[in-house]
């Protein structure tokens, strides 16, 4: 897959410039092998899936079942059955802290997240610990935007029962070393979640190797569809885990005295799921496709699953990048300014409005992102309310750094 299999990245804006798109931390660009398998499901095989008794249901129930097995492969989960879809990595984490959290959470209990977390990583928790009487805590981070190891390791204790953290950060792109975390957690029986909506386009993800219980994305991030996501849980775990909602499919049988639930995981999945997100993310799974860090980084990337984060991802686009920028740009500050991380590039210039940066890179058909990037603790650790976010896929080039480069002075000197 190269970036010509992406007709979007064709197109122009503002009275013909290039369209330079460096958003890919919100949502991912689709190629056509994904566009093509939406559009097949929709015209040749539309049909509810696993209770059909007709021949274009049994192809549906096929080409979802063979999504769920796609997956599996991708993440080298154990079995098949550890699978379980959903809208979103949002909705995945809710649906663990309202099972799984409801089920196994009391007053006094405490819940560890991570001072860079995602607002859908900490929201849900936040609401179930408000249910059961469970306290949320919070592992800072060092001021190059890494976590505080030794401050996690410290702060669980025999009260902590979940420990729920990103792989990589959607604002600054830094890496936490999840095997490392979900070690360092298991030997004190605490119970895991990773939260990998940013990891799974840029690196190889082995969920047996991580030894999480629970780890999470969304098909929108790696070239997928909106509205599909993915739970995967040990199986034990989510055996022993009640239904999240309740409906049609994850039954067994229905009384008004009493109610027999499905097993793993069509318990979890209630009513008619996205089968046609499913299967684009099937797609756009099978597709081969360049992690954006440099190939010669990657096995020792792929490898820190097994051991601690070690080496370094200088050599991407996001740091060289940010590198030009702090030495031609007074005022330029980056969040997160260590080089182990992925293309994720979040800065503020001093005096300049995060705001009126992307809209001036926009006229130039340059689009990032601007805001606090659903990560308002970790804006106020860095004393900041907004950023301007540049976030690479692997279809974006090095010229498009450049013009980005040139973008952001073009801007700063209309602003300044």
């Amino acid at each position: 897959m190269t970036r010509a299999d992406f007709p979007i990245l064709q197109r122009t804006v503002h009275g013909g410039k290039p369209w330079i798109y460096l958003d890919n931390a919100a949502t991912t660009q689709k190629p056509q092998a994904v566009i093509d398998a939406v559009s097949d499901f929709y015209t040749w095989h539309n049909s509810n899936v696993h209770r059909g008794a007709h021949t274009v249901s049994a192809e549906a129930t096929a080409m979802y079942e063979a999504s769920r097995e796609t997956v599996k492969d991708f993440l080298n989960a154990a079995r098949t059955e550890e699978i379980i879809f959903t809208q979103g990595t949002t909705e995945s984490i809710n649906l663990v802290a309202s099972s799984w959290g409801g089920a196994n959470l009391a007053p006094g209990d405490e819940v560890l997240v991570t001072d860079m977390e995602h607002h859908a990583n900490i929201v849900p928790w936040y609401m179930i610990c408000e249910r059961t009487g469970a306290v949320l805590k919070h592992v800072p981070i060092h001021d190059d935007g890494s976590l505080d190891l030794a401050a996690a390791e410290e702060m669980m204790t025999e009260r902590t029962k979940m420990f729920a953290f990103t792989h990589v950060s959607n604002t600054t792109g830094v890496i936490n070393p999840a095997r490392e975390l979900c070690a360092m957690a298991r030997q004190r029986g605490i119970t895991t979640l990773v939260d990998g909506a940013q990891a799974v386009a840029h690196f190889a993800v082995d969920v047996q190797v991580i030894d999480c219980d629970f780890y999470v994305f969304s098909g929108h991030k790696v070239y997928g569809p909106t509205g599909i996501g993915v739970l995967y849980g040990k199986y034990h775990v989510l055996d022993a885990m009640p239904p999240y909602q309740g409906g049609g499919a994850m039954i067994k049988d229905v009384t008004f005295e009493k109610i027999t639930y499905n097993d793993v995981p069509t318990r979890f999945e209630t009513g008619t799921p996205s089968i046609a997100g499913a299967v684009g993310l099937r797609a756009s799974l099978q597709a081969s496709f360049q992690a954006s860090v440099p190939a010669s980084l990657q096995a020792s990337l792929q490898g820190s699953q097994h051991d601690s984060l070690t080496g370094t991802l200088a050599g991407t686009l996001a740091c060289k990048l940010a590198g030009t920028l702090t030495e031609t740009l007074a005022g330029f500050r980056v969040l997160g300014d260590t080089p182990m991380k992925i293309d994720i590039v979040s800065f503020v210039v001093e005096g300049v409005h995060a705001s009126d940066i992307g809209m001036l890179l926009d006229e130039q058909g340059i689009a990032v992102r601007v805001g606090h990037h659903c990560t308002m603790p970790l804006m106020r650790r860095f004393g900041v309310e907004s950023t301007v976010r540049a976030s690479f896929a692997f279809y974006n080039t090095p010229e498009e750094a450049e013009k980005l480069v040139d973008g952001v002075h073009k801007a700063v000197k209309m602003l300044r």
